[in-house]
């Protein structure tokens, strides 16, 4: 009950932050582009000033690249990949300087014209507040994920009028579990928010599409099965632009702090090719949805779009995904839309629509119902679910993991599940290696090792490693320690450099226990020398299975464990079990032979 009260607050007060944040979009909007001051939600299009409209994104991100340097880096990216990072890696703790600086920064992008929606810095400035009334509590980091997903969900809900959907994607992509516990604070944030919204942006759905009768008929299934296949494709090809653009920023040699400049040129050039694929693109959507675009201005749009999108995202600035995949979809099931059965104007687009948040963020029911609650079109269900689980099946199959698993993943943390993340996938060797090794000299004789036999290595462990000085040649068993004593008056040159077996069967302190333990599991082998990664001479501990179950009890102490900002001791009731009586043994006939 408490979780679920604070839930109710944080859904109140995200639906507020979702719309400050619309607010300031629009105020920088109008200032960089018409000079005037104004909240007003309007469109760079209008704007007369011309080749000027190239330097204002450079401004923008110039702006964003000392945010990002001087106040936190974390505020660079899209929100819901450090959003997940947060909730796997750090307790779901969220600094409170990010909830003041995602937003900022993400108005100044996308007000300076960014390609990209709110929805992303919503999500992680909501879950940032939902994080911080978490800290302020005794509970444990299994309620601070709760609470920081309620905050991230309701700041949905507030901008696109989606609670269901907004709930699917908390399911989906960032609880990583269905439970009561986790699924009825969420919901009633999320409608809290919904309640709050009214009061503040109005009712009703976020763009409006004419009403179809819903038939159904094998020609139009096939179609929507078409078009999930070419969604799918888009999608994969989106995800890819993205991180090659990322990649190749990586090679610029300049600070990070300056690629989104260069990034924002791009932007600018591309604005003046189409002013409409500038900032949100709200209207655009709607125009697509409506089918008033021509096939030419459709195709120009989605090609600057994309390019301009993949092009600002991977240079690290701040915006969401959601609003670039809205239009560039719909604008592909619009291209799409003649050569497939004719079902009115502005389905093909809503179905694409759905299909592409199924396939590029690998989850197909927060894009069905997403779709639906934009539209308002629920004759569009069944069409919806072919079309989104087509192009979800086609990025499985074409793609590891999903644009905001793939960021993760390049911070180390490989989230290989959607539904359930492994604790082994998230904690390192490092994390778990026994650091305090006794390690044998290579130049110990069989007298010498016959002493230490009886002194330090009494705990009878079953390998050692053999070092030289520092660096690391290889292992002895016990058994081999005991029977190289046996040697002391047949061989006295002997050392143990002789006997030691040279191991290429290592672990390195930066790998995950996952990685180990399938190694283990391959080579048959319980106990890994550790070993730095850069220079396998040295040797920086000892990990045995036994070490690996850490990832397990680090889980359950998550589940469990309560905690403020310093660490409090959680009482644990003892369970008393009833005593087991042995039952008597059955005496049973012979069986005649």
């Amino acid at each position: 009950m408490p979780i679920t009260a604070a839930a109710v607050v944080i859904g109140a007060a995200a639906a507020v932050v979702a719309y400050a944040l619309l607010k300031l979009i629009g105020l920088f909007t109008n200032l960089f582009y018409y000079q005037r001051f104004s909240t007003a939600f309007v469109s760079p299009a209008g704007s007369a000033l011309g080749l000027g409209m190239v330097l204002v994104p450079v401004a923008g991100a110039l702006v964003i690249g000392v945010m990002a340097r001087y106040g936190s880096e974390r505020i660079r990216g899209h929100g819901i990949p450090e959003a997940l990072e947060a909730i796997l890696t750090r307790g779901s703790r969220v600094e409170p300087r990010v909830a003041l600086l995602k937003p900022l920064s993400a108005a100044v992008s996308i007000g300076s014209g960014g390609p990209f929606g709110a929805e992303g810095p919503i999500i992680m400035t909501g879950g940032a507040f939902g994080s911080m009334l978490a800290q302020l509590f005794h509970l444990t980091a299994a309620e601070r994920k709760t609470l920081l997903v309620a905050g991230a969900a309701a700041g949905m809900a507030a901008t696109f009028s989606a609670p269901i959907a907004s709930v699917l994607l908390a399911v989906e992509l960032l609880l990583f579990e269905l439970k009561p516990r986790s699924f009825i604070p969420v919901s009633l944030a999320c409608a809290t928010a919904m309640l709050v919204r009214t009061y503040l942006l109005g009712k009703g759905p976020l763009f409006t599409v004419p009403h179809h009768a819903g038939t159904v008929g094998p020609a139009f299934l096939a179609g929507c099965v078409v078009l999930g296949l070419l969604v799918g494709a888009l999608a994969w090809a989106m995800t890819l632009s993205v991180y090659a653009s990322e990649d190749l920023f990586k090679r610029v040699p300049l600070h990070w702090m300056w690629w989104p400049a260069i990034g924002g040129l791009v932007v600018g050039l591309g604005g003046l090719i189409e002013p409409h694929a500038l900032g949100v693109g709200y209207d655009s959507i709607q125009a697509l949805l409506s089918g008033s675009l021509s096939r030419g201005d459709v195709l120009r749009l989605v090609l600057v779009k994309w390019g301009i999108w993949a092009a600002y995202l991977g240079s690290g600035t701040s915006g969401g995904v959601l609003a670039p995949l809205l239009m560039i979809g719909s604008a592909l099931g619009g291209l799409l839309g003649p050569y497939l059965p004719a079902e009115g104007a502005g389905l093909w687009p809503l179905l694409a629509m759905g299909g592409i948040l199924g396939g590029t963020m690998r989850s197909p029911l927060t894009g069905i119902v997403f779709a639906v609650e934009l539209t308002g079109e629920s004759s569009a269900f069944l069409p919806l679910l072919v079309t989104a689980t087509v192009a979800h099946g086609f990025t499985v199959l074409a793609m590891r993991r999903s644009i905001l698993t793939e960021k993760v993943a390049r911070r180390g943390f490989h989230v290989t599940r959607e539904y359930a993340i492994d604790p082994m996938d998230v904690l390192f060797v490092r994390d778990v290696m026994q650091t305090a090794v006794v390690a044998l000299p290579a130049g110990a004789s069989p007298a010498e090792v016959a002493t230490l036999l009886g002194t330090k290595l009494g705990e009878r462990a079953p390998l050692y490693p053999v070092v030289d000085g520092s660096r690391f040649i290889g292992v002895v068993t016990r058994r081999m320690l005991e029977s190289f004593t046996e040697q002391s008056t047949s061989n006295a040159g002997a050392t143990l450099r002789d006997i030691a077996t040279v191991t290429t069967v290592t672990a390195a302190a930066d790998e995950t226990v996952r990685d180990v333990v399938q190694r283990m599991a391959d080579t048959g082998r319980t106990r890994l020398p550790v070993v730095d990664r850069d220079d396998p001479t040295q040797l920086v501990g000892m990990i045995t299975l036994s070490h690996t179950l850490k990832a397990k009890q680090r889980h359950i102490e998550e589940e469990s464990r309560r905690e403020r900002l310093l660490t409090v001791r959680s009482l644990v009731p003892a369970v008393f079990r009833p005593r087991r009586v042995p039952s008597a043994p059955v005496s049973r006939p012979a069986h005649p032979g």
